[in-house]
């Protein structure tokens, strides 16, 4: 086991003051468990399941209109059953804290501004409820947004969970086609849209997109105009946001089954039709109650951000700040606009206590050389989240060094799948360099070898050996259950098989390493792609890379180094010489590249991941199309270096 660097301890103050150290002792005062460090606490919220997500609803005072039979009726994967016989309603929790405290802090990259209160939100969420109940929404109907992460997205969403609809999110910069493929899969009843979006400066009228999709969308019964850029903004056959919200009404709370619909997430897309992911009432709701408390250590009193849009699984995530008592605190348009202190400045100012962004923002701020904690009053800052990638240790002493000495830094990894972290932070463990601090409660990870075996300080495949409450009641339209098996369950049988390279040390940390399907296997070594950006992109000259191994097993193919270089730097002898060697000396000789390639930009997809595998399907001949969605992808013009490669190594 390497010895990692130790960047922060938590205080005795800090741990005894945690909501999971609360956690802890009612465990042991309604249980007669006593659990005393996290690794116990983990073990038995991973062995005794029933026990454990029993007393999180216990814990939390979920409120159910008919409880349930059993915690776990099934166990098996996939098929397992959580809360049978229960029936609730997420709003309802989401909903629960009144007053004229703020709920929702909202600001817009131009400057616009609001505020809810708690009880300001119940108000809208009730109106907009009785809104989409004169538009014909029913329980089991499905409401399709195209909504920035502004306030009516959050009041939306409620209202239709209320309902017992079911929700689903794209943000307002995908493109027509990216949308239509998500939203014409679930066929919604109700369509809301905005005129518009701002992003770096600029607006965006996307009226002809929504009058697009209306044209879609067969079963649309009515389509919502939200005028966001434009106040007189106007499209034929629209109600607006004013006569949805026209009649006041107090929210009520459909009832519905644990397992019933609350939202439709999607995969990214990028090489094909995205999966539409259905999650339920009750496993969100928990899962969230659990990450949020315990591991965030977010409740009332609490001002929590995420940098995020509506098309990403963090904002369902955000918004389940409010389960906990938490206010949310809002933010559209560029991180990097007018310039990358633009999120910090919103830290101080509105006294963010937990502050998420992703690992790419994170590390830009680095390169940028910002100092946000000498430059803004950040002594509200508890909690700093980091997403998206794996944050490299560089990030990790980055945000220490220039942010705040005594900080949680909580490096969590999960997915759209469940909506949650698997594995992530918890405010009584310390934090290492370049590692997340721990498997999450309930999250029964291992790192199996190519035979199905557990290992322990090796790299092996993120499975999960058994169940979550989050994990997808379903795919749409998918009646037998294919299409879930095949994602999760075909190459360990019964063993969701989440996608990742993970190692877990024997302390209990992990280090993400990257996708293993886009694995660098040379000479039969192994190694995941962000140890290789962690390596290359510290050299001041790299801004950003993407490595593609083109071969597979036994065959080497050729190791691809595309990078792209900052202003005024070209790819010299000197420089490819230093790539080389800085690659040799901290990864190994076998995976020095054969090519190093400028390019102008690496193709990314709307949520900011590297698309390594549409580029390397690219260099093996697919035709681009058939590679990618190109309106999945933040830059589509990005491709044509590797389209052009293709092209020449094809000849």
């Amino acid at each position: 086991m390497s010895d990692a660097e130790v960047l922060w301890t938590p205080s005795p103050d800090r741990v005894e003051s945690a909501r999971i150290t609360a956690f802890q002792r009612t465990v042991r005062d309604t249980r007669g468990l006593d659990l005393p460090t996290y690794a116990d606490l983990w073990h038995w919220s991973v062995t005794d399941l029933e026990a454990f997500w029993g007393s999180i609803w216990e814990h939390f005072g979920i409120r159910a209109s008919t409880p349930y039979t059993a915690v776990l009726g099934r166990r098996e994967m996939p098929g397992a059953q959580w809360f049978p016989g229960a029936t609730l309603n997420y709003a309802e929790h989401a909903l629960a804290r009144a007053g004229d405290g703020p709920a929702l802090i909202f600001t817009r990259e131009d400057g616009l501004a609001r505020q809810l209160s708690f009880t300001e939100l119940r108000a809208a969420v009730g109106a907009a409820a009785a809104g989409l109940r004169r538009l014909g929404v029913r329980r089991g109907d499905r409401v399709a947004a195209l909504l920035p992460n502004a306030p009516e997205a959050i009041v939306a969403f409620l209202a239709t969970a209320s309902l017992g609809a079911t929700w689903s999110s794209c943000s307002p910069d995908f493109g027509p086609q990216a949308v239509a493929e998500r939203f014409t899969q679930i066929e919604p009843t109700v369509f809301l849209a905005v005129d518009g979006y701002r992003y770096n400066g600029k607006g965006f009228d996307i009226r002809p997109t929504v009058a697009t999709l209306q044209a879609q969308l067969p079963r649309l019964r009515a389509t919502v105009l939200i005028s966001y850029l434009d106040p007189e903004a106007a499209l034929p056959d629209t109600v607006s946001w004013a006569e949805l919200l026209a009649t006041p009404a107090e929210p009520s709370f459909e009832p519905v089954p644990a397992d019933h619909p609350l939202w439709i997430l999607y995969s990214s897309g990028t090489t094909g039709l995205p999966k539409a992911i259905v999650q339920g009432h009750a496993g969100i709701l928990t899962e969230h109650l659990k990450a949020l408390a315990l591991h965030m250590d977010l409740g009332p009193g609490d001002r929590f951000f995420w940098f995020t849009t509506t098309g990403w699984m963090m904002w369902n995530f955000l918004v389940s700040g409010l389960t906990v008592g938490a206010t949310l605190v809002l933010f559209d348009g560029s991180p990097a606009y007018p310039d990358l202190d633009a999120l910090w400045e919103l830290a101080e100012r509105h006294g963010i206590t937990c502050f998420g962004a992703s690992a790419p923002y994170l590390m830009s701020c680095r390169t940028a050389g910002l100092r946000p904690g000498t430059a803004h009053d950040l002594s509200a800052l508890r909690t700093v989240g980091s997403t998206g990638a794996p944050l490299p240790p560089k990030g990790f002493r980055y945000v220490y060094d220039a942010v705040g000495a005594d900080l949680l830094l909580a490096s969590v990894s999960g997915g759209t799948d469940v909506c949650t972290a698997f594995a992530g932070g918890v405010p009584t463990l310390p934090v290492y360099a370049g590692e997340i601090q721990c498997r999450m409660l309930g999250a029964k990870i291992e790192a199996y070898d190519p035979t199905g075996q557990p290992v322990v300080d090796e790299v092996g495949e993120l499975v999960l050996t058994e169940p979550m409450p989050s994990m997808p009641v379903s795919f749409w339209n998918d009646p037998d259950g294919a299409k879930l098996r095949a994602a999760y369950f075909e190459d360990f049988p019964g063993v969701w098989r989440h996608g990742d390279w993970v190692r877990i040390t024997p302390r209990g940390t992990l280090v993400i390493t990257g996708r293993s399907d886009s694995t660098l296997n040379r000479g039969g070594v192994r190694m995941g792609t962000s140890e290789f950006y962690s390596v290359v992109e510290d050299l001041p000259e790299v801004l950003d890379s993407l490595v593609i191994d083109t071969g597979s097993g036994a065959d080497n193919g050729a190791l691809l180094l595309f990078v792209v270089l900052a202003e005024d730097t070209g790819l010299d002898g000197e420089l490819d010489r230093r790539i080389r060697t800085t690659i040799r000396g901290a990864l190994s000789p076998r995976h020095v590249p054969d090519r190093i390639v400028p390019v102008a930009a690496v193709p990314h997809t709307l949520n900011g991941k590297k698309c390594e595998i549409p580029v390397k399907r690219i260099l093996a001949g697919l035709p681009a199309e058939q590679a990618v969605a190109l309106d999945a992808l933040q830059n589509p013009a990005a491709l044509e270096p590797y389209l052009t490669m293709a092209a020449e190594l094809s000849r």
